[in-house]
């Protein structure tokens, strides 16, 4: 079966049927009828041919943390996407160089497309001028300063952890603890600047001892965790931590020391990992949608290569994708004394 006989039985174009295949929009009515039709002719798209007419383009993708939560399903967004698309990925891992950008030149050399930089590479200049300079476009993956000459997928890194200070705020919270992430992720210094815009803007000043360290790693919120909840003096009634491995891991410290969660210490994270949700108890999270923005960025790299190819003029694209409050049980009200204490 072809997708001329698909259009025949549907009384449509042949267009039409691609359209629908390829997930396109078209009006329900003419979609009913395509789909009646392919499944009354067991119908299967050739993907291989599809691939074959349109030239397939080779997108080159890099990671740079294995173990991070967001890459399965970053891998599942792209390759979903790329499939629909016809387009090839060449993954690369950053871990298995010296140097993150001998993983660029081996993507180069490869002969790719386009490429997909993660953080920290998506705010890299050298990068993206290594790039420019080979005439290969670039797209910047989840980062919170987004360049004039490059497309970028992206979620507002500062209102996303505005939001989450302001629900602590909401439950009565003021001592409230702030772990970092790595300085060279502008993610992280976003997502930092919102926590202090949300106390700013409560009146409530941020001490020093209440901001420290952390590198999105798991272990560094380990570290983290026992200087909040340890070595200072009174603790925190709430952390929020830049990502949910942190949070886990000062969850984890919290467990250790006997603390109940949230009836004694509220713990925030950001991104909506799967940790979050198997974490107990559940982790109140900004939850970032990794996937869908994996599957746009294929897909906005994809046009932008073939409207070059065309002869336009391509354009660039800034996605700014939103975010989702995501409230669990590790949040609750401040602990009772205190309440009390402010009240009196």
């Amino acid at each position: 079966m072809t997708v001329h006989d698909v259009a025949r039985r549907a009384g449509v174009s042949p267009m039409t049927v691609s359209r629908v295949v390829n997930g396109t929009k078209v009006s329900d009515p003419l979609r009913q009828k395509v789909e009646a039709a392919i499944r009354d002719l067991h119908y299967t798209p050739n993907v291989a041919a599809r691939m074959a007419r349109a030239g397939s383009l080779r997108i080159g993708v890099l990671f740079n943390n294995p173990r991070s939560s967001n890459l399965g399903e970053f891998l599942m967004g792209a390759f979903q996407q790329g499939g629909r698309d016809g387009c090839q990925l060449v993954v690369e891992p950053v871990a298995a160089h010296p140097d993150a950008m001998d993983a660029v030149r081996k993507l180069v050399a490869a002969g790719v497309d386009g490429m997909i930089l993660p953080p920290p590479l998506c705010d890299s200049l050298e990068a993206l001028d290594l790039l420019w300079q080979a005439d290969i476009p670039a797209l910047s993956f989840a980062t919170a300063d987004p360049r004039s000459h490059s497309s970028a997928v992206l979620i507002d890194d500062f209102e996303g952890a505005r939001a989450m200070t302001r629900h602590l705020l909401t439950l009565g919270h003021r001592d409230i603890a702030f772990v970092r992430g790595d300085p060279r992720h502008s993610p992280a210094l976003r997502r930092e600047e919102g926590f202090r815009a949300a106390m700013a803007q409560a009146g409530q000043p941020v001490r020093a001892d209440r901001v420290v360290a952390g590198d999105f790693s798991y272990r560094s919120g380990l570290d983290a965790g026992r200087r909040l909840l340890v070595d200072a003096g009174p603790r925190p009634t709430a952390v929020f931590a830049s990502n949910d491995d942190m949070a886990a891991a000062v969850a984890a410290i919290a467990f250790g020391l006997g603390l109940r969660v949230p009836a004694d210490l509220s713990i925030a994270g950001f991104d909506d990992t799967p940790i979050a949700s198997l974490l107990w108890p559940q982790l109140t999270t900004v939850h970032q949608p990794i996937a869908e923005m994996a599957g746009m960025a294929m897909e906005t790299l994809n046009e932008f290569i073939r409207e070059g190819r065309g002869g336009g003029a391509p354009a660039i694209r800034h996605h700014v994708v939103p975010f989702t409050l995501r409230e669990r049980e590790s949040t609750g009200p401040v602990p009772a004394p205190i309440a009390r204490q402010e009240m009196s």
